[in-house]
């Protein structure tokens, strides 16, 4: 399913995704379940700190630079291979730090995550679980709803977003149904 939405009409939309405004039939939203999965951020298993800092030295530039400092060394200049170390045990440590930092901000989006969503199914407005949205689905939002799904605006009234969570950015964004 084409996934790039922003550059199409919110009728374009609604026909690339085989739904309406009156949104999917109750069998049409089951079937999408069956074959998309739930609406829910992937559980990926746990590394451990070894582990990831381990896998900072799979890059090929650090395989490079590896390479660069045990030549220094066999040559004998100490102080070159001293610095290539260095600066390879504090990228490993930089990038395993991110790596955790990049993990527990994911943890933070799902804690903060709506458990119901309002949606349009069988052409009446229903409170579903959030984790059973689907492609297609029609979510209506009010004032303070949590966007539960990534979406396409078909219709607006003077929206603005809080995007501070992804983005750190206080001040709310205006969002419109408009082809970008």
């Amino acid at each position: 399913m084409e996934k790039v939405f922003f550059n199409r009409t919110p009728e374009e939309t609604l026909e690339a995704v085989e739904s309406a405004r009156t949104g999917l039939t109750s069998a049409q939203a089951a079937e999408r379940l069956e074959r998309f999965g739930k609406n829910a951020l992937a559980e990926g298993k746990k590394k451990s700190g070894l582990q990831v800092f381990l896998e900072q030295f799979q890059d090929l530039l650090v395989v490079i630079l590896l390479v660069a400092a045990v030549i220094s060394a066999v040559s004998g200049n100490v102080e070159s291979t001293i610095v290539i170390f260095a600066v390879l045990i504090l990228n490993a440590i930089l990038g395993t730090v991110q790596h955790f930092k990049a993990e527990k901000s994911l943890e933070s989006l799902k804690a903060m995550s709506s458990p119901t969503a309002k949606v349009l199914r069988d052409g009446k407005r229903a409170v579903i679980p959030s984790a059973q949205i689907v492609p297609g689905d029609i979510v209506e939002l009010e004032a303070g709803d949590m966007v539960v799904a990534d979406g396409r605006i078909l219709e607006n009234y003077s929206l603005k977003v809080n995007e501070s969570s992804l983005t750190g950015e206080s001040e709310g964004v205006e969002k419109t149904a408009d082809v970008i």
